[in-house]
Parts: C-alpha cells; sequence; structure tokens
C-alpha cells in the first residue's frame, strides 16, 4: 500500500493481519478461501448457510436472547463459540454469525473478541475492524459460484435490493456479489459518519469493477449535498448524477442507508457508482460451444487447459486420458517431470508442454488422488492459483485458452464454482476463453442443478 493508504488504518489488530497488503483484499482472499475449502468439506449452497460453515470450522453456534445481535467467545481448545440473538430477522442473523467467524481471521481475535450488543461501544477505530468484517461476512454469505443471475441484473440499487429479498441476504453481500459479477463499469462503496469526520459522510472502502478507472481513497469525505446524505433512517434510498472528484467527473450514484457499526448512531450507506453513461464491458466471457477441446478453434495461438491428479503421473482417466492419447508425447513429458522431481505432483503445480508452434497443453494438478470419493476430489484454492499461472502465459504468448469443463467430472466439482474461478483468473483480464461441452453431455449439462443457466445463451456450432 502506499504511505497515505497506510496511515487510513490504525487499528492495531489489522497490521498483524494484513502487513502491507491492503487489508480489504487480504479480507476478501481470507474468506474466498475458507468457502473454497469448505465446499470441498461438503458446504453446500446457494442458500449457503453460516451455521452450517461454523459447524465446519468446528465453532459451536448457539441461540441466545440476551444479546443485541451476535458475539464471538473464545472457547477451550482453542476453538470459539458464536452466540446469536434468534429473534432477529434471518438476514441479520446470517449476517451476523458469518461477521463474527470473520473475526477470527485476525491473528489476536482471541485476546480482542468482539461482542455486538448494545452495550458495546466502539473506541477509537474499532469500526475498521467492524468494517472489514462486514466485507467478510458479504464474501461468506454469497461467495464464489453463487447467485450467478446477480450479474445479469441492471445498475439499479432498486433491483439489487429486490433480489436481497429473494436470496434472504444482507443489502452489502448483494452489492458486493454484483460488482463481482456485473460485465457494467461499475463500483460499490461503503461510507459512514465517523467522529472525526465533523458529520462528513466517508468512504470507508470501493471495490470498482471491469477496468473502470476510479481512484477514490479510503477515507474520501462525501462531498456535502450529494444523495448520500439523504440516507439519513435505514431503508431511505437517494439518487443522481454528480461530481464527487473533478478526475472521475459526473458519475451516477445510487445508495441506501443501512444499519450503523456498533456504538454508532448514524446509519452507514451502501451504493452504487457508474459512469453516467452505461457501457457493457469489453472484457470476454466463457464461451460454451458443443465439440471436442483437442481440436480448438480460432486462428490465435490456443493453450488447452486439464486438471490432474497428484497421485500418479500416468493418466488414466477422463480428459487426460484423452490427452494421453492425442499427444502421447505430452504423458511421457509429465512423467519424465516428475521423475526428475517428484514435488511435481503436488497440488498447485503446473506444466506447460508445446504440442506445436500455435498449440500447447496446460496441465494444472489440482485434484487429491483418483477413483470413488465421499467428497469432491477437486481442490479449488490449487486451482485457481494454476489458472492464475495459466493467465500468465496466455497474456505472454496472446493466446487464447480452450478446456472442457475442467474439474467436474471425475475430479467431482461444481461447475458454478469453476466457472466464476476461470472467470476471475482468466476472462477478466482479457483472455478469451472456450469452454466444449461434447454433444452426448448437452442435456445433462443443461438440466444439471450446477449450472441451470447454461443453455439460454450456449454458442452451438
Amino acid at each position: 500500500m502506499k504511505s497515505n493508504e497506510l496511515e487510513f488504518w490504525t487499528h492495531e489488530s489489522i497490521r498483524p493481519f494484513a502487513g502491507e497488503d491492503d487489508p480489504i483484499a487480504v479480507m476478501a482472499r481470507r474468506a474466498d478461501d475458507l468457502v473454497l475449502d469448505a465446499i470441498e468439506k461438503g458446504w453446500i449452497g446457494p442458500p449457503f448457510d453460516p451455521i452450517q460453515l461454523a459447524n465446519i470450522l468446528e465453532m459451536s453456534v448457539i441461540p441466545c436472547d440476551s444479546i443485541r445481535d451476535a458475539r464471538l467467545i473464545a472457547a477451550p481448545r482453542n476453538r470459539f463459540r458464536i452466540e446469536y440473538n434468534p429473534s432477529r430477522p434471518r438476514t441479520r442473523i446470517q449476517f451476523s454469525i458469518a461477521h463474527e467467524i470473520a473475526h477470527t481471521f485476525f491473528p489476536d481475535c482471541r485476546e480482542r473478541v468482539r461482542n455486538r450488543t448494545t452495550r458495546y461501544h466502539q473506541v477509537d477505530d474499532d469500526w475498521q475492524l467492524e468494517m472489514l468484517c462486514n466485507v467478510g461476512a458479504a464474501e461468506l454469505l454469497m461467495p464464489a459460484g453463487s447467485f450467478p443471475e446477480i450479474g445479469e441484473s441492471e445498475f439499479s440499487i432498486d433491483l439489487l435490493l429486490q433480489l436481497r429479498e429473494r436470496f434472504h441476504v444482507s443489502t452489502e453481500a448483494v452489492l458486493i456479489r454484483f460488482a463481482k459479477r456485473s460485465r457494467i463499469p461499475c463500483a460499490v462503496f461503503a461510507a459512514s459518519r465517523q467522529p472525526a469526520g465533523r458529520n462528513r459522510v466517508r468512504v470507508d472502502y470501493l471495490l470498482t469493477a471491469n477496468d473502470w478507472n476510479l481512484s477514490l481513497p479510503n477515507g474520501f469525505a462525501i462531498p456535502p449535498g450529494s444523495v448520500a446524505y439523504d440516507c439519513g433512517a435505514i431503508g431511505y434510498t437517494a439518487k443522481g448524477d454528480e461530481v464527487w472528484d473533478k478526475n472521475t467527473g459526473l458519475m451516477r450514484v445510487e445508495c441506501v442507508a443501512v444499519p450503523s457499526y456498533p456504538g454508532s448512531p448514524n446509519p452507514r450507506v451502501l451504493g452504487l457508482l457508474g459512469p453516467t453513461r452505461h457501457s457493457t464491458s469489453r472484457l470476454p466471457t466463457i464461451e460454451y460451444v458443443i465439440g471436442d477441446a483437442t481440436k480448438p478453434r480460432g486462428r490465435r495461438d490456443n493453450v488447452i487447459a486439464h486438471v490432474v491428479n497428484n497421485a500418479t503421473p500416468r493418466w488414466g482417466g477422463g480428459f487426460a486420458r484423452i490427452v494421453k492419447t492425442k499427444w502421447p508425447e505430452a504423458q511421457k513429458d509429465f512423467v519424465e517431470s516428475v521423475v526428475r522431481d517428484r514435488s511435481m505432483l503436488r497440488l498447485g503445480k503446473h506444466r506447460l508442454f508445446e504440442v506445436t508452434e500455435r498449440l500447447s497443453v496446460f496441465h494444472m494438478v489440482a485434484q487429491q488422488g483418483y477413483g470413488p470419493s465421499k467428497h469432491p476430489r477437486i481442490r479449488y484454492r490449487h486451482l485457481e492459483s494454476c489458472l492464475n499461472k495459466l493467465a500468465a502465459i496466455a497474456e505472454r504468448q496472446s493466446a487464447s485458452v480452450h478446456m472442457p469443463r475442467i474439474g467436474c467430472g471425475q475430479a467431482g466439482g461444481n461447475w458454478a464454482v469453476v466457472s466464476e474461478l476461470i472467470d476471475s483468473s482468466l476472462c477478466q483480464r482479457g483472455i478469451e476463453v472456450t469452454v466444449y461441452d461434447l454433444e452426448s453431455e448437452r442435456s445433462h449439462w443443461a438440466q444439471s442443478s450446477r449450472e441451470p443457466t447454461l443453455f439460454d445463451d450456449l454458442n452451438v456450432m
């Protein structure tokens, strides 16, 4: 972070948590990693139940009607207990429990257990910790693979609030999810009145999407007269075209008031920002076709990507077997690389094999073992790491990427999750990706609950 950004983060728990990195980005990564691990262990959704997540993490969750929302309590054997008020609305219970789970990400959480109760009063910069845990809670409630239709929503605070009611999640969760999935250049902001702000509404965090160049720093004071000041009571919305910063110029602002940080009398403000002339991002999306992934289409340099397991370098099933049959030299090269260095079979490892000057195959070690298994064998975090390495190669070679539905055959993965990892790692970096289904698989994927909307926009060739 830049020095002025470091100065913004003053809470004593944040530097041990984030180091020199952006705490918001670190919180999002920690939440995403936790989600992917939990899905591998059987966490099912959507909707994703934070109580089930807590149980997977070996945290007990107990109703307690004497507290306002929820609180985290240190328990023996390095564990935690979450207590929550069962009389609260469902969405608030879910958010509060997810919020408390996010508190456990901080190294000193056992020494600084936080209570979100009426007796709790913020001290100095405690709001920063609460804000980061709100971001974490939003990520946990609407993780990768959940509610893909949110990305198809229009830029409208009203429509997103309707989706919030439909999906029974928090306002913060649905807005952050929209920013992640939308193809519209936009940003999501959270703002509040802090004691030192002299009643000014200041930006707590800003998340931009789709290459929109908006650089408002944390702590930015929203100009007086903005519609953000009209959100004076929970549920109030306001909209307008405004100039907050001369470098950005006129932009669309749509916002809503939500509950305050603990101890604060003023509601927080969440909202959308966007260019006044809406446009669709130039970034590509995954293109689905019927065909053979070993015969990639297009006139650019092509990279075929697939998943292999970490138990043996000799591929015996799935798409890896097809690759071995068509290009025996690719299998031979991988075996020889493992003979030279056994660590090549570790999860997260990868290898690129050049078939021709215009075609390469990228092996990703992202499957734990092989054969029948109670839980999926795909390892999402390692797959994501490999996809990021693949993105660097594709950028360097100006290549397009081609693949079957990686990780969702014998590895047992969830395509909604995998496709979002592909989108964030590859498509959002401008890399064209084509996914191939065999004709015999078409009905399966059209009816599968893992991808209910796939063939709405399938390009059949």
